[in-house]
Formats: structure tokens, C-alpha cells, sequence
């Protein structure tokens, strides 16, 4: 594979695994409206579960980046898998809620260890000229894993109840020894892209903390909106309009399919009018979109939650790709952020929107959850310039 060329097959089975660990997030939620009518759990106690979920994932991810600068772990792309697979299986077993929250947490450590690295090798296998066509590739797998999870949730609970939620893990479990065959191949493409960065101008590219820091909280801000929506969507639809339990996974499912296609549309435009005016344009779309919610019947809801999974997922590649560009010589690091703490900062504010939720109301939380990607849309329009290719305008080291 030449330099400037993506590696269709190993971004396949990146974002193959992406979507693995992603449908265990997407496993969450979709438990919620289950949880609360089977479980009694309160709104705070069923949204602990996306915070423990997302501490345990996210909080982890710079970790796991900073090791894998150093020195690569392969061995965490299956292991992921594997790991997040057999918590959201747990959770079918177990019956207290402190033992779901630990089954959650194994399934979010799992997810936690895969993202960093399988964003980083994404990163190398991308070529020099597709980064952000390469990314979104690699994050439609996360977008169809999350929109799968809701499916596979539904489908085994409505029949067999939550003990079904076992039968999660057997699918992940042969994905990730798959997954564990594809790791020469990927190793291989990995060294040739570090070995060509370093001999040519990347390797001399310095690393800015500025506007990494400001492309790190507006994917927080994004998070927050992302993650508050995956909460509450169903919940919205299920005790405000009325639908059922089906109906409400189906528009969190609708949510997240719909991202698959402002991810792959994001990420190509990206790459031909730059990274800076996408990223303003989904975050600028979100917010109105969420409000307008409030004021529609149902079959207007399912057409602006398209729109929304549209515009607001569509920014999810960008981000990452901006926060490599601006730590080109820490690309684990940049992925663990603007990937896991990130989302931490997201399962945090979900979680807070369930402690609201309680005390006010869910019309409130969805006008909180409309205002959450607007500090995200200001810091885009502060982020540096870009070139002709792409990549952010930055002083010679």
C-alpha cells in the first residue's frame, strides 16, 4: 500500500470492531425503558448505568493512549471486544443493581481499552490524503454498532426477558477471535505508515495543546447532546407522546442510523472543503433540531431525530481527525480524548440529566440537551484555519 492510499480492508475490520464495542454502548440505553418498567429503577438509577458506562470506557481511553504511544498493544483490539461482550451478557444474569453496574463496567472497560488503539491504527492505514474519509469510515462502524445495539437489546428482551441479554456475548466472543486473526495483516500496514511518516515531513510536525484543547471540550459538548439524546429519546416518546416501549428503541435506533450517513457524508466533504467548516455546520444544525421536539407530533419526532442523528454524528469523525492533527506525534493520546474523555464528559452530563429529569421535567432536559452543542459550535468557529489538504495551519517546529 502506497503512503498517500487507504487500506479499505483493515479500515473494514477496524471499524468491524468498532461496531462490535459500540453495540455494547448502544446495549445501554436501550436497557433503560426495560430496566425502569421490570426493575424499578428510578430515572437517576437507570441513567447510572450510562455513567458507569461511560466512566469506565472513557476515563480509561487517555490511558490506554498514552501506552499504546509507546508502544502498540494489539492484543487490545480483540480483547475489547471480548470483555465488553461478556458485560452486557452479565447483566442478563445478574439482579441487583450494584452487580448491573459492575456488569456495565466490565463491558465499558472492555470498550475502553479498544478505542484508543483501534483509532490510532485507523489513523495509520488511512493514507496520507483520506484521513477524515478514513476516520468516518471507522466511525460508522461505532454509529452502526450503537444503532445495533437497540436492536439486539429488543430482541432478546420483549422474548425471553432480560435473562436474554446473555446471548449477547456469543456473537462478540467469534468476533473478536476474528478480529485476532486480522492483527498481523494491520500490524504490518501500521509500521510502513510510521516508518514513511518519520521519514518525511509529518515526523517534524509539533504537537499544539491550544487547539487541541478547544477541539477536546467541543467534542465534550458534542458528547454531552449525543449521549443525553440516547437517554432520553425513548424515554421522550414513550411518557410524552405515548408510543411503546418498541417504538421508543426504534427512534433511538433511528437516532443512530442516521448518523451512519452524516458520518460518511461528513467525513467525505471534510476531505474536499476542510475539516473546520463541516465540523461548524453539524454543530450548528443540532440545537434548533433538538428543540424542535417539543412542538411536533410523532411523525414529525422520528423525521427531526433523523435529522439530528444526521447532523449531530456527522461531526464525530471530524473531531477525532482535528485532535490527531493537532497531536500528530501523540495520536493515542488525541484519540483517548477526544474519544473517551470526551464521552466520560458525556455519560457525566447523562447522568446529571436523569438527577433533573427527576425533579423537573422531560420537556426540561430536552431543552438543556438542545443548548448542550452550542459551546461546541462557538469553539469550532475559533479553531485554526486549514490549508489546501486539510490539515490545520500551524508554524514550522
Amino acid at each position: 500500500m502506497a503512503l498517500d492510499d487507504m487500506d479499505r480492508r483493515s479500515i473494514g475490520v477496524l471499524a468491524s470492531g468498532h461496531a462490535m464495542v459500540d453495540a455494547c454502548q448502544g446495549a445501554v440505553p436501550a436497557m433503560i425503558p426495560f430496566l425502569i418498567a421490570r426493575r424499578g429503577y428510578s430515572y437517576s438509577e437507570a441513567t447510572s448505568l450510562l455513567l458507569v458506562m461511560t466512566i469506565c470506557s472513557s476515563l480509561l481511553q487517555p490511558v490506554f493512549g498514552f501506552l499504546t504511544d509507546r508502544r502498540s498493544i494489539s492484543w487490545l483490539l480483540p480483547g475489547g471486544v471480548l470483555l465488553g461482550g461478556l458485560g452486557i451478557g452479565l447483566v442478563g444474569v445478574v439482579h441487583s443493581h450494584a452487580l448491573t453496574l459492575l456488569a456495565v463496567g466490565i463491558a465499558g472497560i472492555g470498550v475502553g481499552a479498544y478505542h484508543p488503539e483501534g483509532a490510532r491504527n485507523a489513523n495509520y492505514v488511512a493514507g496520507t490524503r483520506r484521513r477524515a474519509t478514513a476516520m468516518s469510515l471507522y466511525g460508522v462502524g461505532g454509529n452502526a454498532g450503537f444503532a445495533i445495539g437497540p436492536v439486539i437489546v429488543t430482541s432478546l428482551v420483549v422474548p425471553f426477558g432480560l435473562s436474554g441479554l446473555a446471548w449477547f456475548a456469543l456473537p462478540l466472543a467469534v468476533g473478536a477471535i476474528w478480529l485476532a486473526r486480522e492483527l498481523p495483516r494491520i500490524d504490518s500496514l501500521r509500521l510502513a505508515a510510521i516508518a514513511g511518516a518519520e521519514a518525511g515531513a509529518e515526523g517534524k510536525r509539533k504537537d499544539r495543546w491550544a487547539p487541541f484543547a478547544g477541539i477536546a471540550t467541543a467534542a465534550g459538548f458534542r458528547s454531552a447532546a449525543y449521549f443525553g439524546l440516547q437517554a432520553f429519546v425513548p424515554i421522550f416518546l414513550i411518557t410524552t407522546m405515548g408510543t411503546s416501549d418498541a417504538v421508543g428503541n426504534l427512534a433511538l435506533t433511528l437516532l443512530l442510523a442516521s448518523g451512519v450517513a452524516g458520518t460518511l457524508l461528513g467525513g467525505s466533504l471534510a476531505d474536499r472543503v476542510g475539516n473546520k467548516p463541516v465540523l461548524a455546520v453539524s454543530l450548528g444544525m443540532a440545537g434548533p433540531l433538538i428543540l424542535a421536539l417539543l412542538a411536533v407530533s410523532e411523525a414529525g419526532a422520528f423525521i427531526l431525530v433523523a435529522l439530528i442523528g444526521f447532523f449531530l454524528f456527522g461531526s464525530f469523525s471530524i473531531a477525532v481527525v482535528l485532535g490527531q492533527e493537532y497531536l500528530p506525534n501523540r495520536i493515542g493520546v488525541a484519540s483517548g480524548v477526544t474519544l473517551g474523555a470526551a464521552i466520560g464528559f458525556g455519560g457525566l452530563v447523562a447522568w446529571l440529566l436523569g438527577l433533573l429529569a427527576d425533579q423537573t421535567s422531560l420537556d426540561t432536559v430536552m431543552v438543556v440537551i438542545a443548548v448542550l452543542p452550542m459551546p461546541a459550535f462557538l469553539i469550532s468557529l475559533m479553531l485554526p484555519g486549514e490549508n489546501a489538504s486539510g490539515q490545520p495551519v500551524e508554524e514550522p517546529a
